[in-house]
């Protein structure tokens, strides 16, 4: 067992770490584009436009209730009907696949989106109204504004929220596994079916799991530490 999960000629301790490794990027991947797409979100759920608010609520209501994996098929196989569709106007021919990495970091980016979305609206509305009235009776424009009151106030109550959402991500990313992305998933199950040693990798994934599931509680923890030194204990 030791020899099948070290980095011998016979070991899959280095296929394992580098799954691994795809796991995190892919994750940093998505949880960048949801970033994008929860601020956007979220100020459209706190615009004072009615459609806005449709939209916003709308993007966070499906998104949040459809199962994951059905929206990283929709992404693939849509996103894969449009390529080869598009392919085939300019002379090419067969179906054509869309990147597992690039599917795996907007499907998953996606559903990440919509929950921060709540996160932000949730932060933005816990940020004090005097201050902002504050700065608008002295007149600080409207990026000052943002830049140094709304900007850090949100983040640090947006912080703990962050990082439930980046621990839902990290375990979707498993779902990837389906487009043929070898992350850690995957490298798991085909190791195991070469070795016949399910038990024995399967487990070894789950520990690798909970290493980087411990890991980002540690950074995420610092990380609140670090912004709430800027701001007076009540």
């Amino acid at each position: 067992m030791i020899d099948l999960i070290g980095f011998g000629a016979k070991g899959w301790g280095s296929a394992l770490l580098m799954a691994a490794l795809m796991t995190v990027l892919v994750t940093l991947a998505a949880l960048l584009v949801g970033a994008v797409l929860g601020a956007l979100v979220a100020s459209a759920k706190l615009h004072h436009s009615w459609l806005l608010r449709l939209l916003g609520d709308t993007y966070t209501t499906v998104f949040r209730g459809v199962p994951e994996l059905l929206v990283i098929y929709l992404f693939y196989y849509g996103g894969s009907a449009l390529v080869s569709s598009v392919g085939g106007l300019f002379g090419a021919s067969g179906f054509i696949s869309m990147p597992a990495f690039l599917v795996g970091a907007l499907a998953v980016g996606v559903v990440s989106g919509a929950y921060q979305a709540e996160v932000y609206r949730g932060a933005f509305q816990a940020v004090s109204r005097s201050e902002l009235e504050a700065a608008k009776a002295i007149g600080m424009p409207v990026l000052l504004r943002f830049r140094r009151i709304i900007a850090p106030q949100v983040l640090r109550f947006a912080l703990p929220g962050l990082g439930g959402v980046w621990q839902i991500s990290l375990k979707d990313s498993a779902l990837i596994s389906v487009t043929g992305l070898v992350e850690l998933m995957r490298a798991s199950r085909v190791a195991a079916a070469s070795t016949g040693e399910f038990v024995l990798f399967f487990m070894t994934g789950c520990a690798l799991y909970l290493v980087m599931t411990g890991l980002s509680n540690l950074v995420f923890s610092r990380a609140e530490l670090r912004v709430g030194r800027t701001f007076r204990r009540s």
